[in-house]
């Protein structure tokens, strides 16, 4: 008595019951396939089914599939790219206000990054100083830096999120540097800022490619990208603090790592509302007691 084909393989795709059936021709079986309402199945005889699956699992261990890749982690901010160009506009406008640096101007003897002061009792210096620049080129030069950099900050992080996370690290790294020199150190540039956002990047990727699964040195590849581009932007110019820029990167990638491993508590749109005004808040306040 006939029993049927014994159905070993189905699919909702042809090409899988193809392959296997490929498999089993070529050790010499007689594989069948059919197609139906579910899809598509591969099978063979009754008395060929010992051997077809023993065929097939030889097959597959040979060639196992490869894993899906991960899934994209999720835009927290569709419009990224214009709250970023909206905010370096808003920095290249106060430099229109402040103008350039030199002798007697109330903005800059206020709101500079004064070692000596910050460790004086005036660490606002640090937040306000990520507002003022030098001169034209520097502050060009960092809008187009921060807007590619803080609309990556943006879609991972959000926009009220982004914007405080990146703000605390420039701010941290101008605390750090004003620590380290100490001594009569001037510094003002929203660069460490620029820096710090990279930092929030790479943290991230380094945070999000374990939690995938990636090989540990795979994971790593962002944290050296990184540095790679601190060593390339970073460290060339006259008026270029090196120690700064380091300084803001490694903030960047302690926050980014922290807060990636939140989660999705920083999704919340009543976090990222927090988050933003309170990035406002703090920017102003420091403003407010530099000019009091």
């Amino acid at each position: 008595m006939d029993d049927g084909p014994v159905m070993l393989r189905r699919a909702t795709r042809r090409a899988p019951v193809d392959e296997a059936a490929l498999v089993l021709e070529a050790s010499g079986l007689h594989p069948i396939v059919q197609a139906g309402p579910e899809g598509f199945a591969v099978g063979v005889p009754a008395e060929e089914a010992d051997a077809a699956r023993a065929a097939l699992r030889a097959f597959e261990e040979e060639n196992p599939t490869a894993a899906p890749p991960p899934p994209a982690p999720p835009v927290r901010d569709a419009s990224a790219a214009a709250h970023a160009l909206a905010l370096c506009a808003v920095l290249v406008a106060f430099f229109a206000l402040t103008g350039d640096r030199r002798p007697g101007v109330v903005w800059f003897e206020r709101g500079a990054a004064d070692a000596a002061r910050v460790l004086g009792g005036e660490p606002w210096r640090v937040v306000t100083a990520l507002t003022l620049h030098a001169d034209l080129p520097h502050v060009v030069g960092n809008a187009v830096a921060g807007a590619l950099f803080l609309s990556g900050v943006f879609r991972t992080f959000g926009f009220g999120a982004g914007a405080l996370l990146a703000l605390a690290a420039g701010a941290a790294g101008n605390l750090l540097n004003a620590a380290l020199r100490a001594g009569p150190h001037v510094v003002v540039g929203a660069s460490t800022a620029v820096f710090g956002a990279l930092g929030l990047l790479a943290g991230s990727a380094l945070v999000s490619g374990r939690v995938r699964g990636l090989r540990r040195r795979r994971a790593w590849v962002p944290t050296g990208a990184a540095l790679a581009l601190l060593a390339m932007i970073g460290t060339g110019g006259e008026r270029v603090d090196i120690w700064a820029h380091g300084f803001g990167l490694a903030c960047g990638l302690a926050l980014g790592a922290l807060a990636t491993a939140a989660g999705e508590r920083l999704a919340s749109a009543t976090v990222q509302r927090l988050a933003g005004a309170g990035a406002l808040a703090v920017l102003l306040g420091a403003w407010a007691l530099a000019l009091r």
